[in-house]
């Protein structure tokens, strides 16, 4: 098969010892455009049809993200190879079928533990496991419950098995890196290694100018996001933070107390909304709840915030974008507000969430990520100034603007009885 296919054209350069690589241990971090989840995609495409006692689970720490990630990049990877045709796609499962020989590859979330411990496959045997997005699984007993499964023999002289691990390093804090890169603790029979953009010769231009600049605006981010490094604690904003499974509904019966902020964005920037309980007596937040998408228009804004169910809680949102915020109450969330600016309101607002522990669920992955990267700035001679980097932080925005109603105190607005009058009028009263 590699005679009938050019695969250096195929798969690009910068992968040839990954792509052969037999250690039980596979792990790849690297930073974001560096093709890690396309290589891989394709590597086991090619690794199925080569070896016809192969078996492939899919894992990610949710089942529901599989669709639009690994499943697709799979789909996309028997149409780049050429071989769509041999496979057998079923998207509602999901689940992908290698027609010839009845081979499959599965798809799981660690959300339900019980789905993975009991997987079965008629053909051949369970061989290779892919931890796509690794980051987002909190422990390594998470991981070796699913590692357990990749077990037995099988009678062929090309027979091995193994589990690959894909992930962005957002902090130097994760078991990750212990478990796979630390010489010191790590596993045996591993091969890790790190990757970059730079690997990637189907980047265009720019995208390239969009990493490099990032070396000027954020050089800590850059670390991560550019050159596939592990995140530092030092200089973060907030350190206070865990990520921790728990079932939100519980918590609130306990507490009885929500706050839901937003900020807006549109083509660079995304508009975010997140949701966290909040626990004043033990000075507490559990967020449990987040949306993070560009390019939303004012309807798409409106479904989305009912769509989760928020039509009538207080949302505090960012204030800049105040006719945004008059439509989407005019739309029918009538207890959206904008948020309070003013001199030193941002510090205010970081020094209030900095008295909490906070608790993160781990499905909120954007607001993950940019608690391992939002920063305070550094002067010329690397100290740091009491002023955060204004980059990456549209989820921490918008937690900041959720919790104003608890140390801000509004000014009472007189009404206004020709107002008021309008609005009855309106409602045919």
């Amino acid at each position: 098969m590699q005679n009938a296919l050019n695969l250096k054209g195929i798969i690009g350069g910068g992968y040839n010892r990954f792509w052969h690589d037999k250690h039980f241990y596979r792990v790849v971090k690297g930073s974001r455009g560096s093709k890690k989840s396309k290589t891989t995609a394709l590597n086991y495409i090619y690794r199925i049809m080569e070896h016809p006692w192969s078996n492939l689970l899919v894992v990610r720490r949710f089942s529901n993200t599989n669709k639009q990630s690994t499943y697709t990049d799979l789909k996309w990877a028997c149409n780049r190879l050429g071989v769509a045709h041999l496979f057998k796609f079923n998207e509602s499962l999901p689940e992908i079928t290698y027609k010839p020989t009845g081979q499959k590859i599965l798809f799981r979330g660690l959300d339900d533990p019980l789905k993975i411990t009991s997987i079965t496959v008629d053909v051949g045997i369970l061989s290779f496991a892919w931890f796509e997005e690794a980051y987002q699984v909190e422990s390594y007993d998470k991981f070796s419950t699913v590692v357990e499964s990749i077990r037995g023999s099988y009678d062929a002289p090309d027979f091995f098995k193994q589990i690959t691990v894909t992930f962005n390093p957002w902090s130097e804090r994760h078991w990750l890196k212990e478990t796979f890169f630390d010489e010191e603790t790590r596993l045996d029979n591993t091969f890790s290694t790190t990757t970059t953009f730079r690997v990637n010769e189907w980047l265009d231009e720019v995208d390239i100018a969009r990493y490099e600049d990032l070396y000027i605006k954020n050089p800590k981010r850059a670390r991560i996001v550019c050159d596939g490094d592990w995140g530092i604690a030092e200089g973060l904003v907030f350190e206070n933070f865990k990520v921790v499974d728990f079932e939100w509904y519980k918590k609130y019966k306990q507490v009885q107390e929500k706050a839901h902020g937003m900020d807006f964005g549109f083509t660079h920037d995304p508009t975010t909304l997140e949701s966290a309980i909040v626990d004043l007596e033990n000075k507490e937040l559990w967020i449990y709840d987040e949306h993070y998408e560009k390019g939303m228009l004012t309807d798409d804004i409106f479904k989305m915030i009912v769509r989760k169910g928020y039509q009538h809680a207080e949302i505090t949102a960012d204030s800049a974008e105040r006719r945004l915020i008059a439509e989407i109450r005019n739309k029918g969330v009538p207890k959206i507000r904008g948020s309070i600016k003013g001199k030193g309101s941002i510090m205010q607002g970081i020094q209030f969430v900095q008295g909490f522990k906070i608790y993160v669920h781990p499905s909120c992955v954007n607001t993950i990520e940019e608690l391992n990267t939002y920063t305070f700035k550094q002067d010329k001679e690397g100290k740091w100034l009491n002023e955060p980097i204004d980059e990456n932080n549209h989820c921490m925005d918008a937690l900041r603007y959720a919790l104003e109603k608890y140390h801000i105190k509004r000014k009472e607005t007189k009404k206004d009885p020709a107002r008021q009058l309008n609005q009855l009028k309106a409602l045919g009263l």
